[in-house]
């Protein structure tokens, strides 16, 4: 094995969590979906979970904690506590873990209270008196959704939350207590409380703005923060003070009114825990009997802070992380958007003592075992993009537009095809070797190369251009999108050192040279044009992406999710950019997490970016733009015009029994689909 670079030496050091010896500072926090007891379904002991939290352990995590288990489960309304045969299935499983020599903190929620993420068929089951009747043993969304106090759902005007009854609240408590006993009993290394952290269920009970209780649980601060002591304290009582107990903690709320965050720099009024709150709350939370704080920032309402997107800055939560450990006695830990070289600063300095990660275990659970070797430009990364791992999608007009299928099965993975999904997706050596022909060398092209080749075939990549990437090269060309260059590169790496044959410069016009071959189209999508005067003078993103100037005024012709980073990159540069979209929201897309499309909106209307909505483009002249708004014509003035308004898939060739299509040359996707539907194909041949 190679030394660790020096840079990362404070991370591999030995702490303690109370009397829990961890044997380094590496702490892969809580996803939802990479449970040990099951997501949103029947609690069981979760073989799918077991084998993703294994193999992070094996590849030398300190310490682990799996996905967060609902003290009372949404579906079908089960308390954790109540299910004797998981915690024995479980208890038969962690002498394995532990010969990995990590350590294991499952952690407990009370729920989500009014930022439980209402879909469609939710609104109908509650607003539906007889549904909402005939539902309730399986997602009772009256109990589900309580909060605090009355309030707003992050996601849906229908399904608003009722005030908690203390009964209710003393039965949750109750059930932390005997869950934790019985984790303890099954040889689990601690617990950890979700959460006062991200406007949860306990975090909205802290919070001014959602608490609004007048008994011993709202008001002062001791009140509204008493039931996550509660907790604690009941925990210590069945298990002994020397299980630990950690707490999922927010240090700033970064929120400025329901559904309303602060951005990175912004100057705005908190209405939930603002920094003098924390500096006394953390104090309160370690008297209670609280061992470790594991912390970040944000609500629901202010999500980039807690799941940050491309947008926000690295290390985004470090600074107020650091400044409260100023204020407590007990190790604290740091999460969202870590460059592992500053937290192993921030360690060796003492202004943190762990260093909390989470995405980037799931495009790669061995990363860790890179670094220690050396091997970093091998790690895959995570481009902080939430398609497979948290694509929980909001904007005007709807509540969380995801299919039920990502609802029900969170932690996967856009990069990474196979996490959390090794029972459909997972590498099959071949019987029968081929030469297989994949025309276009562009992510899908690159992807279905690296399977076809690591199950034993011969993949050779023609490409018409002079270089691997495709699309992927615009798409990775705005100036904060350094974690996609940094997967594209990890691509041509694979191609080198797979020795997969690629040839350059090579436009295939025919498939007649590659009779009785197995052949994989990737050849992508062309750009969508509108029949209206003038569209020919209109830059195409990818145009202006791969480096076509434009001038100081410049319009954005659609807002969804490309258009948004393009005009995004270009007010970043200093450019008067105006956003014109036909739909009544930006990025109107399912798939685009409300992490992602949250910071964007809010980006531009903070930053006074015009954006036209419900406006359609009638003609472009050369210096102005002829829109359609509410019936009328209007005018924009302008030196460029830059056309977002979709792509169509453009297949070279048509599929057939020996033809195969992949990526957007079969359908417009995501990264997500090219990825995942490439290793499909390569997988059948």
């Amino acid at each position: 094995m190679a030394s660790i670079n020096k840079e990362y030496n404070s991370l591999f050091t030995p702490w303690k969590i109370g009397n829990c010896e961890i044997k380094n500072r590496f702490v892969m926090t809580s996803m939802g979906g990479t449970n040990l007891l099951g997501w949103m379904e029947n609690n069981h002991f979760d073989k799918a979970g077991a084998e993703f939290i294994m193999e992070v352990a094996k590849n030398n995590c300190g310490l682990v904690l799996p996905g967060c288990q609902p003290i009372y489960n949404p579906m079908f309304g089960q308390w954790l506590h109540k299910n004797d045969k998981m915690y024995e299935d479980l208890k038969k499983w962690m002498p394995e873990f532990h010969k990995t020599g990590a350590k294991l903190f499952v952690q407990l929620t009370a729920g989500f209270g009014r930022s439980f993420t209402i879909s469609k068929m939710m609104e109908m089951l509650y607003t539906n008196k007889v549904l909402r009747f005939l539902s309730k043993p399986v997602m009772d969304l009256d109990k589900i959704t309580a909060s605090a106090s009355a309030s707003p759902n992050r996601w849906s005007d229908k399904v608003p939350s009722r005030e908690m009854s203390k009964k209710e609240i003393q039965e949750f408590i109750d059930s932390f207590a005997l869950s934790a006993k019985k984790l303890k009993d099954a040889g689990v290394d601690g617990v950890e409380i979700h959460a006062v952290h991200e406007g949860y269920l306990l975090d909205q009970f802290t919070l001014k703005y959602v608490n609004k209780r007048t008994d011993e649980y709202g008001g002062s601060l001791e009140n509204r923060y008493r039931f996550a002591a509660e907790i604690v304290k009941a925990i210590k009582k069945e298990c002994g003070n020397d299980f630990p107990v950690s707490l999922r903690y927010s240090v700033v709320s970064k929120t400025k009114d329901f559904r309303k965050g602060a951005l990175p720099g912004e100057e705005y009024t908190e209405v939930g825990r603002d920094m003098a709150e924390s500096e006394l709350a953390v104090k309160y939370l370690q008297e209670a009997g609280y061992d470790m704080l594991n912390c970040d920032n944000g609500t629901y309402d202010a999500w980039y802070w807690a799941h940050p997107p491309i947008y926000m800055p690295e290390n985004c939560n470090l600074d107020d992380v650091a400044h409260i450990k100023k204020y407590c006695d007990i190790p604290v830990v740091c999460a969202g958007r870590l460059d592992p070289k500053v937290a192993a600063k921030a360690i060796e300095e003492g202004r943190i003592d762990g260093a909390g990660f989470a995405r980037q275990f799931l495009a790669d659970n061995t990363w860790i075992s890179k670094l220690m070797n050396n091997q970093e430009d091998d790690i895959r990364p995570c481009i902080l993009c939430h398609n497979g791992c948290f694509n929980m999608c909001h904007y005007k007009g709807v509540p969380n537009d995801q299919e039920l299928s990502d609802s029900l099965h969170l932690a996967r993975c856009a990069v990474n095809a196979e996490t959390m999904q090794t029972n459909k997706h997972y590498i099959k050596k071949t019987d029968n070797p081929k030469d297989v022909i994949i025309i276009g060398g562009g992510i899908g092209g690159m992807e279905t190369a690296r399977v076809l080749k690591l199950r034993g075939h011969n993949p050779i990549i023609y490409e018409a251009s002079d270089k691997l990437g495709g699309t992927f090269i615009p798409a990775s060309a705005e100036s904060y999108k350094g974690k996609l260059r940094d997967l594209l590169k990890w691509y041509i790496k694979k191609m080198n050192d797979l020795n997969i044959e690629v040839h350059l410069n090579t436009k295939i016009e025919s498939l007649s040279e590659f009779d009785g071959k197995d052949v994989v189209v990737a050849t992508g999508s062309k750009p969508r044009k509108l029949n209206i005067p003038g569209f020919d003078k209109t830059i195409e993103a990818c145009e202006y992406l791969n480096g076509k100037q434009v001038g100081e005024n410049v319009v954005v012709v659609g807002g969804g999710l490309t258009g948004c980073e393009v005009a995004y990159e270009l007010a970043l540069q200093g450019k008067n950019v105006s956003i014109v979209e036909m739909q009544d929201d930006l990025i109107k897309q399912t798939g685009i997490c409300l992490a992602n499309s949250s910071y964007l909106r809010e980006w531009f209307e903070l930053h006074k970016v015009p954006v036209y909505l419900q406006t359609s483009l009638k003609e472009v002249k050369d210096d102005e733009i002829i829109c359609t708004q509410n019936g009328k014509d209007i005018s924009i003035k302008c030196d460029s015009v830059i056309s977002s308004v979709g792509y169509l898939a453009n297949p070279a060739f048509e599929s057939s029994s020996k033809v195969k299509l992949v990526g957007d040359c079969k359908a417009v996707g995501n990264l997500r689909s090219v990825i995942w539907r490439a290793y499909e194909v390569a997988m059948r041949i």
